[in-house]
């Protein structure tokens, strides 16, 4: 694996967050660069189908050499923004997959992805055609690596069984502890699948409720005992779990940014870990 420790997630960098304009995404590009942050997390949908394409144009201008940063990119979700479909739903035929990869590549601007993801789980997806499709891609080197996103232990074998899953880009969080308790990230390590976690930081910030407000009381202690701030706490939490997983930070602040590099080299001690857990769900562990 040659992605970075801390992913940096674009969905927010378009016109569903900050808008940002070219020489304002250069920028962003250079600033997660300097931080040692190399990986870009995109999705086809993002910005409504808009943001591969505004992040391809700065990329193509910031004149930084493509073996410098790793791109991702997920495909499958059929929005009724930004194309014109009648209702939302999944598309993972061989030809649409392979349609979705090429348009990615256009738009980023570049031949390749480093990885490659299936978006969301379908009823109806068919693992020897998404292996055909896969398969093809990796062939011509238009996809390194191939993985899912929010996709169970079950349905990752299904696909597993035809093409092999890389990664599992999944939500979890101290506020979201679900893949840790139902196997998922069990399931990965057994198969040497590498977790991404989509809002690492859950709804600490977002919300305020009584497990957000027991957290806080927590963190407030363990911020003097490390000297780092909740974020960086919250982020070594995740990274310090046995199956390597690699938070994808949704910041566009310049200073989170840099900031959140720290948690690699923090490490909780044992009680400490278990303490979030147990902030979370409000009871000692079983």
């Amino acid at each position: 694996m040659n992605f970075s420790r801390i992913i940096a997630g674009t969905m927010t960098w378009g016109i569903w967050g900050e808008n940002y304009n070219t020489n304002q995404m250069v920028k962003m590009l250079n600033c997660c660069l300097e931080n040692n942050i190399t990986t870009f997390d995109h999705a086809d949908i993002y910005g409504s189908y808009t943001t591969e394409a505004s992040f391809g144009k700065a990329f193509g201008e910031s004149q930084i050499k493509r073996e410098k940063i790793q791109l991702i990119s997920k495909c499958g979700i059929e929005h009724t923004e930004g194309r014109n479909n009648k209702i939302k739903h999944y598309n993972y035929s061989k030809n649409y997959v392979i349609w979705s990869v090429e348009n990615s590549l256009k738009n980023l601007q570049t031949d390749y992805l480093d990885a490659l993801l299936l978006h969301r789980p379908s009823p109806l997806m068919q693992a020897d055609e998404i292996a055909e499709a896969i398969g093809k891609l990796k062939k011509e080197g238009k996809i390194k690596a191939f993985g899912v996103s929010n996709f169970s232990p079950m349905q990752t074998e299904l696909i597993n069984q035809k093409t092999k899953v890389e990664y599992n880009q999944i939500q979890f969080s101290a506020t979201h502890l679900e893949s840790m308790l139902d196997g998922s990230l069990d399931y990965m390590q057994l198969h040497n699948i590498i977790p991404m976690s989509w809002n690492p930081l859950g709804n600490i910030f977002k919300e305020k409720n009584e497990k957000t407000i027991r957290l806080h009381i927590l963190l407030d202690q363990l911020e003097i005992k490390y000297n780092v701030t909740k974020d960086v706490l919250l982020l070594s939490w995740i990274m310090q779990h046995p199956a390597g997983i690699l938070p994808v930070i949704g910041t566009t602040n310049s200073e989170r940014i840099k900031n959140s590099t720290k948690a690699i080299s923090t490490k909780l001690e044992l009680e400490d870990w278990f303490a979030i857990w147990t902030e979370s769900v409000g009871h000692k562990v079983p």
